[in-house]
């Protein structure tokens, strides 16, 4: 007879002991569950101990979190919480090193426990945990320990890092701005700053001021690449905190010190692959900085200003009039201001006055700006874009001031200028630390790319919204790519060309639609539980293939791992943390498993409660997953990666099915069946062995 379905079994073991099999009754008080435990090995006061998972961190089991508790689980029986914690924080007490690092290792293997961790502040564990840390005394693997343990307390959020005092964020500074120091306590102090920056205002100021960019520059040049990425995480947390104004000084002080040059040969092109969270710092660096034009892309040009007068000026003499001359010398003022309105025009100003084609917003000033870069830093280009399309007289001209206007919201659009930073992202630009002027640059060379394309098309000024679509296109699909050097980017813009765009799009097109043929619907409609079989089959091997997960806080992000692979039978999901830049564990040696059988319902989107940002991270491999676990729960794979997968698949198979039927029309109706054969002498019995 089947056991009732709130009775698990498992296996309780105790050091030195012979293991217990029982049948748990998740309906009884835990409380009475250990008593019975505690009395099958003549154990007295049962209240002193407590049951944990034997794999993984060793949780403790509670009455909150015993549903986890499935057939086949094994748990130990250990020490209280309580009692454990209060063992241990007494033995940082001792003068004995040894017994201290010991208590450490044993405080740092349970912290990340709520139960535990809860017991431990009860006790003023923190504050004696501070107390190792600001005395300083040990400066190598206690202190690390201290640290690590510290950590890992303060992200259960019990308590606030506002709490955190003046002297004991000091001391932690201390450590970072020091020269000699242990390898793996830096790496901890500056995460601590990193959390202290993000979460208290106030103590951020002060670790803004206590640790000089200069220090953190040195931290980023060692390498070491654990050290690198939280220097980048501190760096990153304070160009956050800062003002717009301090962000600008701090990122000039930044560049001034060749920092991109540094990150463009030494990080990103490093030997070593470029791991998630570096990635994250890297995209948060590149949109702080893009972030600085947001102030010109708000601010309209402002028509009594003598300085943006004269800069507009400066655009159409460096078009118009060559070098030493002046415009309309010995004419009179209006006709000089006639000459000048005329120019303007052909410069593809929309009005007579430029100043009100700058007004809008965005791009607002910004346009103005790049214009003046491409005048300055490719005189030959721009006289050659101006005087080209100003001398036509077919309607065909671009509108240079115009198109910049045009080019440059579609720039800040791409890149995102002005958007808040996300919290998971890593879609920075290797091209954008490989140039200094990064956006003017890209302006360049996407204002003679849209010249270029103009010319493909034969656009007139009534193709101008055309154009702009196809220059889009043409740059969303070479960003994309994330070309490693601006040259780079230009050369594969360019050969982007028009023909080329219009090429992918039917490709594409091909691609997405399918003929409406009765009987290749017949034929598609009979071919897809095939093929959905293939599909499922694929996507189980790849469970069993397993895969690396990023753990994200309730807060931000962390650099842990783990790693979850189906077994090979297709009946347990295992699973474990790994270690940063290790590889994939074999499943054998993973210490958590969840039966397939116990998994009641796969829960994605809005309805997940772990959900918090849409198309955070990568999401092709939890495609893989949902669908996976769909299909072991026998529920169907909607993914939209599932149907891409099942239209290629329907449309490759379809297509080889009419291979033979290329430029031979497709009658809407089956022709007739013939009549069978007089005789069947043709037919080859291949079930007889050739001699």
């Amino acid at each position: 007879m089947a056991p009732p379905r709130n009775v698990v079994k498992i296996a309780v073991q105790m050091r030195d002991a012979i293991p217990q099999l029982i049948q748990l009754d998740q309906a009884k008080p835990l409380a009475a569950v250990l008593k019975e435990v505690c009395d099958a090995w003549s154990l007295a006061h049962s209240e002193r101990y407590a049951l944990q998972f034997a794999d993984g961190h060793r949780r403790y089991i509670t009455e909150n979190n015993r549903a986890e508790i499935k057939n086949g689980s094994i748990l130990c029986l250990s020490t209280a919480p309580d009692l454990e914690a209060e063992l241990l924080l007494g033995r940082l007490q001792s003068g004995s090193r040894e017994v201290r690092r010991e208590a450490l290792q044993h405080l740092v293997l349970l912290a990340p426990d709520m139960t535990f961790a809860q017991e431990v502040i009860s006790r003023d564990g923190l504050q004696r945990l501070g107390t190792i840390i600001e005395d300083g005394d040990d400066l190598g693997e206690v202190l690390a320990l201290t640290l690590r343990t510290f950590l890992e307390l303060m992200e259960h959020g019990v308590v606030s890092w506002e709490t955190l005092s003046i002297p004991f964020v000091r001391k932690v500074v201390s450590y970072v701005n020091m020269n000699l120091m242990d390898a793996s306590v830096q790496p901890l102090a500056l995460r601590l700053l990193e959390s202290v920056t993000l979460s208290s205002p106030a103590l951020g100021q002060l670790v803004k001021s206590e640790v000089p960019l200069s220090r953190l520059l040195v931290h980023l040049q060692v390498m070491n690449q654990q050290l690198q990425t939280k220097a980048m995480a501190l760096l990153t947390a304070l160009l956050q905190g800062a003002s717009p104004a301090e962000r600008k000084d701090m990122l000039d002080q930044l560049w001034q010190r060749n920092l991109r040059q540094f990150i463009y040969k030494n990080i990103i092109h490093s030997a070593a692959p470029l791991g998630d969270e570096m990635a994250h710092h890297l995209y948060v660096l590149q949109s702080l900085t893009l972030g600085l034009l947001e102030p010109r892309m708000r601010m309209p040009l402002d028509p009594y200003s003598q300085e943006q007068r004269e800069q507009l000026q400066a655009l159409r003499q460096a078009a118009f009039e060559p070098e030493g001359e002046s415009l309309g010398t010995g004419l009179s003022a209006d006709r000089r201001r006639s000459l000048c309105a005329r120019e303007f025009r052909k410069l593809g100003f929309s009005n007579s006055n430029p100043g009100q084609d700058l007004e809008r917003v965005p791009p607002g000033l910004l346009a103005l700006d790049n214009m003046l870069y491409f005048s300055r830093h490719a005189p030959s280009a721009y006289s050659r874009f101006v005087l080209e399309n100003s001398s036509r007289e077919d309607k065909h001209e671009c509108p240079f001031a115009r198109s910049s206007i045009q080019l440059t919201v579609l720039l800040c659009e791409l890149l995102r200028v002005g958007e808040p930073c996300s919290e998971t992202a890593q879609d920075f630009s290797p091209m954008f630390f490989g140039q200094d002027q990064s956006f003017h640059e890209l302006f360049c060379v996407s204002i003679q790319l849209l010249n270029k394309t103009w010319k493909e098309m034969r656009a007139t000024q009534e193709d101008f919204d055309k154009v702009m679509q196809v220059v889009r296109e043409q740059l969303a699909r070479t960003l994309a790519l994330k070309p490693s050097s601006l040259e780079l980017f230009r050369t594969k813009v360019n050969a982007l060309t028009y023909g080329e765009v219009l090429r992918l799009r039917q490709t594409e097109r091909l691609h997405q639609e399918g003929t409406l043929a009765p009987p290749i619907l017949e034929l598609r409609e009979k071919l897809k539980p095939e093929l959905m079989g293939l599909i499922r089959q694929q996507r189980l091997l790849r469970l069993c293939e397993g895969t690396l997960f990023r753990k994200i806080s309730s807060r931000r992000r962390q650099d842990k791992l783990w790693f979850c692979c189906l077994s090979p039978n297709h009946k347990v999901l295992q699973y474990g943390d790994v270690e940063e830049g290790a590889s994939p564990p074999p499943p054998e040696s993973l210490p958590e498993q969840l039966p397939v059988a116990d998994i009641r319902a796969l829960l994605t989107g809005k309805d997940c409660p772990h959900v918090r940002e849409k198309g955070s991270g990568k999401q092709n491999k939890f495609h893989l997953w949902t669908d996976g676990l769909s299909a072991l729960l026998g529920s169907p794979m909607g993914s939209e990666q599932t149907r891409q997968d099942l239209e290629q698949l329907l449309t490759m198979e379809t297509k080889l099915r009419l291979l033979e039927l290329e430029n031979v029309p497709i009658p809407e109706k089956p022709p007739p069946i013939p009549p069978p054969p007089t005789n069947f002498n043709f037919c080859y019995d291949c079930s007889i062995a050739e001699p």
